[in-house]
């Protein structure tokens, strides 16, 4: 479970398909030839090895469903990199 606000970077998981499935709100996630737009209980699957960038105008709560180990950043190390996620 995540909170969107905001855009996040671009990036890729070279290994882990991606799924955003949105609860509360609306989230945006960009590829670099076209931009799909979700709403509550809509969702999407971002194939391993594409670049995206999701982005969320008003905070969005969102379920993503990718193996434990997925580095949210996927291939880039930055501010936003969370590597020791709270367990619920």
């Amino acid at each position: 479970m995540a909170k969107f606000k905001g855009t996040f970077v671009w990036h890729t998981h070279d290994n882990e398909d991606e799924m955003f499935y949105v609860i509360r709100g609306e989230l945006t996630i960009k590829f670099r030839d076209k931009t799909i737009h979700l709403k509550e209980k809509e969702f999407m699957v971002v194939p391993r090895g594409v670049e995206h960038r999701p982005s969320a105008q008003k905070e969005a709560h969102v379920l993503l469903f990718e193996p434990k180990h997925t580095l949210n950043t996927g291939n880039i190390n930055n501010e936003f990199t969370r590597d020791n996620l709270e367990k619920i």
